[in-house]
This record gives structure tokens, C-alpha cells and sequence, in this order.
């Protein structure tokens, strides 16, 4: 039976392309996921093969992805100090993620269900390799099997495959960027598609940065993802972003645009997540004031409120004692009784 890239259980594989030598690569398996190993011998021959392959594929490019023997990767090439030349093979979960299955609290993923009723902006945050994309993915085809209308992907490279019909109503049409100047292009294009939804893998320049802001005060939903080490950091690096091509006065754009910020970092368990959201049509909502007064640091003290507020709603008991759908019990309305005069 012949040993293929697919059968190692990596996350991801580092290889050298110039010639050939030891490769590594960072397992998925429990426990292991934040070292490094030494790819065994037996898996040699795939990797000569997998090499020779994705050589083709970049050409002079330094990012891209391959399919190869079973797996999708995301690719990033290198040149080291010494002249070396290396990849970094990050494998794709081609199967698109199911929200309920990414182990997130039950009574936050149903608040961020109902995200996609709304219009607005949804940053999906969080350090390298914390799975923002899965979330952010997950939640698009989410959004589009349960409400339906059109989506639109700005990506690069296109990871999941999401083109296609989704639900009864529910259709995405997939971009992928090749270079740096083409996302604000692609993203400008995408408005005269009159999509309920845009997803945009990541802001990566001023110009997209602006056309982002501009298409979540719109009347669009656009979810996108963020580098960021903490959910301040998230909302500060797309001021910093969008100012240099807006100019002064980004705050208010972001503070009526933002409808929701899930920062997440990756457990054993699945994502641990710090989640805030605006209430609709609500423009002295307390987050969009702290935006606009150029606060945002002070954000963390919303963010717990809204954790417990979210913990100790009627919908997380529900969900809590197993119930899969919660319905509010009907108010008893007793209409009030005139009280006679009293006689003086």
C-alpha cells in the first residue's frame, strides 16, 4: 500500500523545495499540536513527490494552495538566510464545518446564528492557527443554508470549497485574489452582485479595509477575519487599516457598521470564545459610543457583561437542560381593573 501526504496527521507540513531534505511538520493529534516533529522516514517518498508538486503549482508565486493525493493546503514559500528554499503546507479541511460541531458554547453559537439576520460587519478575530477561517466559514454556510440569498468570497487562496447551492435559497460565488492591489477591485465588483453576504478571508490592505467598512453600512452582512491578540486589538487594527485610506473619522464608520467581534483561541475542548455584539438599530448602543469616543480599550468590561448576560439567559437554561429549540413561555396579560372613585 503506498504511503501518501494525506495518511500524516499534520496541521502543518514544513518542507524544503530547492533539494531534498529532513521535513517536519506539527501534528494534529492531541497533545501534540505545538511541537514540531520530524516527518518519519516511511513518509519520505510522499514528501519527494509532494515537493515536486507544489514546485509546479508556485512557479514564481510565494502563496497558493494545492490539492494533492487527498488533501487541500494553503501554501506559503520562503527563502531562508542561508539561500534555502522552504513551504509551509497549512492542511485545509476541505469538508465545510458545521457551527453545532466546532465545540463552541452552545447558547453563543445560537446568538451568533442569529447574526445573519442582520446586516453589518462580523470580525472573526484571533492569533495564527486558532481556526477564525473555520468559524467564519462555518458560519457563512450556516447563514446561507437557514435564510438563503446570495454570498459572495473574497479570498486568497480559496480555502473551503463553498461555490454552489446551499439550502433551498442559499447560492456563493467564490473570488480568489491574485494580487495585493485586486482585493479593494474584487471587493468594489462584488457590491454590483447585490450579495446578502460577503466574506472576505482577510483584510490585508488600506483600500479593502475601506471597501469593507463601506459595504457593512450598506444594507450587506460581511464577515471577514483578523489577526489580533485580543478583541481590542481586532477592532484598533482595522481603524489603523481603513484611516489610511478614509482618512479621519473611521471610528464613527466602524461604530455604525460593527453588528458583532468573536475573538477565539483554540482548547482541546474546541474554541474558547470572547464574543460582543451591537443591538440593532441602536446607535447609543454603550460599544458603538466607546468606538466613537476612541475608548475601545475599555471594551473588556462589555465583553464580560455580555458573557454573563449571555450564560444566564432563558436561552442558555434551555439549552443547558438539552432542549434543542427554545421558545419563550407566553406572557399571561391580565388586563387591569378600574378602580371605582372613592366616595368623599
Amino acid at each position: 500500500m503506498t504511503v501518501t501526504v494525506n495518511d500524516l496527521p499534520f496541521i502543518d507540513l514544513y518542507v524544503r523545495l530547492d533539494r531534498p531534505d529532513q521535513a517536519l511538520y506539527r501534528s494534529k493529534e492531541r497533545g501534540k499540536g505545538t511541537i514540531n516533529q520530524l516527518v518519519p522516514e516511511e513518509f519520505q517518498l510522499a514528501v519527494d513527490r509532494f515537493m515536486s508538486a507544489v514546485n509546479d503549482q508556485l512557479k514564481d508565486a510565494n502563496d497558493g494552495a494545492i490539492d494533492f493525493e487527498g488533501v487541500r493546503c494553503r501554501l506559503s514559500k520562503q527563502r531562508m538566510s542561508d539561500n534555502s528554499s522552504w513551504v509551509c503546507a497549512r492542511r485545509i479541511n476541505t469538508i465545510i464545518p458545521d457551527l453545532d460541531k466546532l465545540g463552541i458554547t452552545p447558547h453563543l453559537a445560537e446568538h451568533m446564528k442569529n447574526l445573519g439576520k442582520r446586516d453589518g460587519l462580523v470580525l472573526v478575530s484571533g492569533a495564527t492557527g486558532q481556526g477564525k477561517t473555520t468559524t467564519a466559514v462555518a458560519l457563512l454556510a450556516y447563514f446561507l443554508r437557514t435564510y438563503g440569498g446570495a454570498a459572495v468570497t473574497i479570498e486568497d487562496p480559496v480555502e473551503f470549497m463553498l461555490k454552489g447551492r446551499h439550502g433551498d435559497g442559499g447560492h456563493c460565488f467564490q473570488v480568489e485574489v491574485r494580487q495585493e492591489e485586486e482585493w479593494a477591485i474584487c471587493l468594489k465588483r462584488a457590491l454590483r452582485w447585490a450579495p446578502r453576504y460577503i466574506y472576505v478571508g482577510e483584510i490585508r490592505t488600506p483600500k479593502a479595509a475601506e471597501q469593507v467598512l463601506r459595504a457593512a453600512t450598506t444594507g450587506h452582512l460581511v464577515i471577514t477575519t483578523v489577526h489580533a491578540g485580543a478583541p481590542e486589538e481586532a477592532l484598533m487594527g482595522l481603524i489603523f487599516l481603513a484611516e489610511q485610506a478614509m482618512g479621519p473619522g473611521v471610528e464613527n464608520i466602524l461604530a455604525a457598521g460593527l453588528t458583532g467581534l468573536v475573538y477565539q483561541t483554540m482548547k482541546e475542548t474546541g474554541p474558547a470564545i470572547k464574543y460582543l455584539y451591537t443591538e440593532a438599530d441602536s446607535p447609543g448602543d454603550p460599544i458603538r459610543s466607546l468606538i466613537r469616543e476612541k475608548k475601545i480599550g475599555m471594551m473588556s468590561t462589555y465583553i464580560d457583561r455580555i458573557a454573563a448576560r449571555l450564560a444566564n439567559s432563558p436561552e442558555a437554561q434551555a439549552l443547558a437542560k438539552g432542549a434543542t429549540t427554545f421558545a419563550p413561555a407566553p406572557v399571561a396579560f391580565k388586563p387591569a381593573t378600574a378602580t371605582p372613585p372613592t366616595k368623599k
